[in-house]
């Protein structure tokens, strides 16, 4: 995924360009713990400072080094007694937090007025923020529900100020994120208070989206990225997914079998961790769902988004719900598809943001 500050709105592209927007926050100092070791030292962009600061790390739980950016409120460093809630936001295939453009923009002009820590650790290209079913891969360890509930959490928790409660914590996700972003609450309702998907793979039920997993798990970029350039919306939230999602694994390998048939119940291992099938977990939690519907991808997130609904208003739970359609009323340059790429990229999922953010801070624990 990228995009510009074209994505945000005019007044907040103004804002951005104030000195008190634009200063840059020192990174602190990290210390290993919690299974993760730092690699390296803190990066921020010296064109963009407000975006922030990048960290590595590495874990047995995860092959590779990992990524994760984080934003912090613009008096974290004057007010050195001060604790603010945080905003974990997971984003979407073929992305990673080394990204300045992830709608950063909206997250960057919104917080700088605000008291909050964003958090964007790494969730793969093809991760789908869970452990995967098969761990014997040409892709090595692939545990990312262990490596962010458990490690990345408490680890953020011991080295910055953050209020280390369920009230003092959000997630959100885009594309794959949003599902990560509902998976991840309801495996661990005592984590977070507030949950939020923008055109969120919610629902794995759905063939489509069951399709989208199978190939980035065959690294089929062929396919992808030729619907990516007809036009029809994009079939993932990254750049074409042009340069591949890694080593081709089984079609097994993240979620089990695709198919109902089969060994052990076929596809259990997908109903178990389907989060249109596990909204009851959600019980007292903020719920905030976006979608549009003018592209085939957009459509099958907005099918993904109306089953969330449909769950919710069964169980009687309250919910945010925006769908925005076409984009034509929502936020400056939305078009109401999903990833298509250029400087329009993320128009509509920083309009997201801006309505989000605002609404996140009433109801988590304020900064203090």
């Amino acid at each position: 995924m990228r995009a510009s500050i074209a994505a945000v709105p005019v007044l907040l592209a103004a804002f951005l360009t104030t000195p008190s927007a634009r200063a840059e926050v020192v990174a602190p100092e990290f210390t290993d713990g919690s299974g993760l070791t730092v690699v390296g030292d803190a990066v921020s962009d010296p064109k963009d400072p407000a975006s922030g600061f990048v960290i590595t790390v590495t874990t047995p739980e995860v092959a590779g080094k990992h990524p994760i950016r984080i934003i912090l409120p613009a008096d974290y460093a004057t007010s050195p007694t001060k604790r603010y809630p945080v905003l974990y936001l997971l984003h979407g295939t073929g992305d990673n937090p080394t990204n300045p453009s992830l709608a950063y923009p909206a997250i960057r002009s919104t917080i700088a007025r605000s008291s909050m820590i964003t958090v964007i650790p790494d969730g793969g290209l093809r991760g789908w923020y869970n452990d995967w079913l098969m761990q014997n891969t040409a892709a090595g360890a692939q545990k990312w529900e262990t490596f962010h509930l458990t490690q990345v959490i408490p680890f953020i928790d011991a080295n910055l100020r953050t209020i280390g409660t369920k009230q003092g914590r959000a997630i959100a996700g885009i594309s794959m994120g949003g599902f990560g972003a509902l998976h991840y609450a309801q495996r661990r309702p005592d984590l977070f208070s507030q949950v939020a998907t923008l055109s969120g793979a919610n629902d794995l039920s759905l063939a489509y989206v069951r399709s989208a997993v199978v190939a980035t798990e065959l690294n089929a970029t062929g396919a992808i990225c030729a619907i990516s350039s007809s036009g029809s919306g994009g079939a993932s939230s990254g750049e074409g997914n042009c340069s591949g999602f890694g080593p081709v694994v089984s079609s097994d390998a993240i979620f089990g079998s695709p198919y109902w048939w089969g060994a052990n119940g076929g596809d259990w291992y997908w109903t178990q961790r389907n989060p249109v099938s596990n909204m009851r977990a959600l019980a007292g939690m903020g719920i905030s769902i976006y979608t549009g519907n003018n592209s085939f991808v957009e459509s099958v997130v907005e099918a993904a988004a109306k089953n969330t609904k449909a769950s919710l208003d069964r169980l009687g739970y309250p919910y945010h719900y925006v769908n925005y359609g076409d984009g034509s009323s929502w936020g400056a340059g939305c078009d109401g598809k999903h990833w298509t790429g250029g400087a329009g990229a993320y128009n509509c999922w920083s309009q997201d943001l801006v309505d989000l953010i605002p609404r996140l801070e009433q109801n988590l624990a304020p900064a203090s």
